[in-house]
């Protein structure tokens, strides 16, 4: 297997790597823009500690790993059409996992078009690349935001997504359409993976844990949405990575059963199909302050707020089929989870 992980200097894309790297039999290609929606150093010390120096980075498209002999890197944007195909052409990839996209869902209020560039443009060029050079299986980052004002719990694949609530979850569900006009059109297989509140070790300065865990150390006050009536399916990155591993391994095929007549939305005639990966366990928003307050030994300053434009109350993942076709359902406590977290947040920044 030859692999391409774009997003490698991200959250999930960096553990990815660490998870398959050891594999037998695999070389991995990551690949990654570094823009600056956050830290760019934590970023690059991602990279180093897969064996690529910020030096190398800066001045070079193409590097090798000087910790793992099967691991390389390439600096490129997915809107760069031509140093995308450039890439192709040379690397000869069997399988994709597209983890590159601009994150966020409360920034793409403030900053539309860079949502429209990377998570849409920038996708259509992946589907391109992959089309027109014989990839085997693209899996993509897909996310739980899609199923928008949608109020039927647990959420399900085989549910309506048609009423996203932030232009981030349109373009997430835009992935998904057009990744199933490529599975029919030209029957390239690809599985769309919806994540659900992803926390963890090396996470994002943007997500809550690392916002929360900052500010109580720091002794100011945290915010607390919605005066704390949320409910999140927290899902440790540990097991997100594995959820992806399963589902990079397993390439869909078409379902037979599918009809037009009825159609589901979870799958399809073509080797189409999506999954969530969650903790199928949501966590009242003030059981997860107090569980990292119980972690650090500090009471947090709260500063209660109503529901933010683009926000929803309640996510809670359904998976079944993660179940019953990969044999796996993510199972991390939110304790364990928060004290991993916590444990590399003091050592990180000392």
């Amino acid at each position: 297997m030859k692999l391409l992980i774009t997003g490698a200097a991200g959250f999930i894309g960096y553990h990815l790597i660490e998870k398959m790297i050891s594999m037998d039999n695999i070389e991995i290609v990551g690949l990654d823009i570094i823009n600056d929606y956050y830290d760019i150093n934590l970023k690059y010390d991602r990279l180093r500690n897969l064996g690529f120096e910020k030096s190398a980075i800066e001045y070079n498209q193409a590097i090798i790993s000087s910790k793992f002999k099967n691991l390389s890197f390439y600096r490129i944007g997915l809107e760069d059409k031509n140093s995308l195909d450039k890439m192709f052409a040379i690397e000869k990839f069997s399988h994709v996992c597209n983890l590159a996209a601009q994150a966020g869902v409360r920034y793409s209020l403030e900053n539309p078009m860079a949502y429209v560039n990377s998570n849409i443009v920038g996708f259509v060029n992946i589907l391109e690349a992959c089309r027109h050079n014989s990839v085997e299986h693209l899996a993509y980052a897909s996310s739980s935001s899609v199923y928008g004002l949608n109020e039927t719990m647990p959420f399900s694949v085989h549910h309506n997504i048609d009423h996203p609530i932030s232009l981030y979850a349109a373009s997430k569900k835009s992935n998904e359409l057009m990744a199933h006009t490529y599975s029919q059109l030209f029957g390239l297989p690809t599985t769309g993976l919806r994540f659900f509140t992803v926390y963890g070790p090396w996470g994002r300065p943007d997500m809550a844990l690392f916002l929360f865990t900052k500010a109580i150390l720091d002794g100011k006050p945290i915010d607390v949405f919605n005066y704390g009536k949320m409910k999140r399916d927290f899902t440790y990155v540990g097991d997100i990575v594995e959820g992806v591993k399963r589902v990079i391994l397993n390439k869909p095929e078409p379902n037979i059963n599918w009809s037009g007549a009825t159609p589901d939305p979870g799958s399809s005639i073509a080797p189409y199909k999506v999954y969530n990966i969650g903790n199928n366990q949501p966590v009242q928003l003030m059981d997860f302050i107090k569980a990292i307050e119980n972690e650090l030994g500090v009471e947090a300053i709260k500063n209660y707020l109503p529901l933010q434009p683009g926000d929803v109350p309640a996510t809670y993942a359904d998976v079944t089929d993660l179940i019953n076709d990969l044999g796996y359902k993510p199972n991390t406590s939110i304790e364990h989870g928060i004290h991993q977290f916590i444990s590399w947040y003091k050592n990180y920044y000392a």
